[in-house]
């Protein structure tokens, strides 16, 4: 029997990143940042690259896996973890937002809450439920003490 591929967040990423491109040349609605200003979300594309990054490997330190849907074998709990239940997909936002800032119109920022959206409801609450199921009551204490986002 052949298993059905899914789309992992990356590819959403991109989605989104090409959805923002292709609003902001082909329908940009007023632009919002002085252009001068822009280059600013150089720093918040590097940051949230950064956080996912950290996160990962945090991931990769524990031996667990990164790919969603894949059981988890350790619960990653530090660093990052102790403030956002979600890092990686936290830092996949803040890159999106970078991007928004460097176009500079509006457009660009209305596909981000989709893909927060997305991001929602096909992973973070399926993972939720994983993890739940896995941990228990370690997960469950975990939950209660740190914030989905932030």
């Amino acid at each position: 029997m052949e298993q059905k591929r899914k789309i992992v967040p990356p590819i959403y990423l991109l989605l989104t990143l090409l959805v923002m491109a292709a609003l902001h040349f082909g329908a940009p609605i007023a632009r919002i940042i002085d252009p001068s200003l822009s280059y600013s979300g150089i720093a918040l594309i590097v940051l949230g690259i950064a956080i996912t990054a950290i996160a990962a490997r945090a991931f990769a330190r524990a031996g667990t896996p990164i790919i969603p849907f894949e059981p988890s074998t350790a619960l990653v709990a530090g660093g990052l973890y102790r403030m956002t239940r979600n890092p990686m997909y936290l830092g996949m936002v803040v890159a999106l937002l970078g991007t928004g800032v460097l176009f500079g119109t509006v457009s660009p920022f209305l596909p981000i809450p989709v893909f927060v959206w997305i991001i929602q409801k096909k992973f973070i609450e399926a993972e939720e439920g994983f993890l739940e199921e896995i941990f228990g009551a370690q997960y469950l204490a975990y939950k209660g003490k740190v914030r989905r986002w932030l």
